[in-house]
């Protein structure tokens, strides 16, 4: 049950769990609350909240991420969130991959798989993520290199699995910075123990996927030679889409 809400775009296949453990779910005018329930897509009638699930064409878009927005659907305080970006844009109802906080851009994935959007966010994946970061200073070759062997940040151990210095300017850095960890503003974090603030974060690689050229703000569909390489990562999404 689970898997075929994620795969109709109702959410993650965690937050699909969630929902059918909370009876939220019916089939067939009855409440299903437990979890692996089998149904026939072609048979059945399943609803979420009274509202009939039919199952949609998976489609993921990558977004460059402008900084000032919520990497959300909605904002009770009124701030523009991502999907704002991509609609009206004949697309269905799509939801972020992960999260970008507020002041960093960059590469952002919007699906409505659910299940290759669980699959990229899982920890045991380890999916890459390579983040361009401009430094306050100039940061020495040491202090770089304690990124990669690790820094504690508020007693949570954390670290990059590479650091690239990449040009310097008159006053600040560029450097490349590759995770595999997910932690909250973990590039952030690290670099301001090292004494030298970040000033600007762009995400530019998830996985096999680039930022490249993309302008700010603005969407494309992933590429099909795209969605395979994210799917090799991931063989438990064995879903198939646009």
């Amino acid at each position: 049950m689970q898997k075929f809400l994620a795969r109709a775009g109702i959410a993650s296949r965690r937050q699909c769990e969630t929902f059918i453990a909370a009876g939220r779910v019916q089939v067939n005018g009855q409440v299903v609350r437990t979890l692996g329930t089998r149904v026939r897509p072609d048979r059945d009638r399943v609803q979420v909240d009274g509202e009939t699930v039919r199952p949609e064409t998976l489609v993921t878009i990558l977004l460059h991420k402008p900084a000032g927005t919520i990497t959300s659907r909605s904002d009770p305080q009124g701030r523009p969130v991502v999907t704002s970006l991509v609609q009206p844009g004949g697309l269905p109802r799509l939801f972020p991959v992960g999260r970008l906080d507020w002041d960093t851009e960059g590469l952002l994935l919007l699906t409505n798989d659910g299940e290759l959007a669980n699959a990229l966010t899982h920890p045991r994946y380890g999916v890459r993520k390579v983040y361009h970061a401009k430094l306050k200073g100039h940061p020495t070759p040491e202090s770089l290199a304690r990124l990669t062997r690790g820094v504690m940040c508020d007693g949570e151990p954390l670290r990059a699995l590479r650091v690239e210095l990449l040009h310097p300017t008159r006053q600040n850095a560029w450097i490349a910075v590759t995770l595999e960890q997910g932690r909250y503003r973990q590039v952030r974090r690290m670099c301001e123990a090292i004494g030298h603030p970040v000033l600007k974060l762009i995400r530019v690689a998830l996985g096999p996927i680039r930022l490249g050229s993309l302008p700010r703000g603005q969407w494309r569909l992933l590429l099909p030679a795209e969605l395979q390489a994210l799917r090799a990562l991931v063989p438990d999404a064995d879903s198939s889409g646009a």
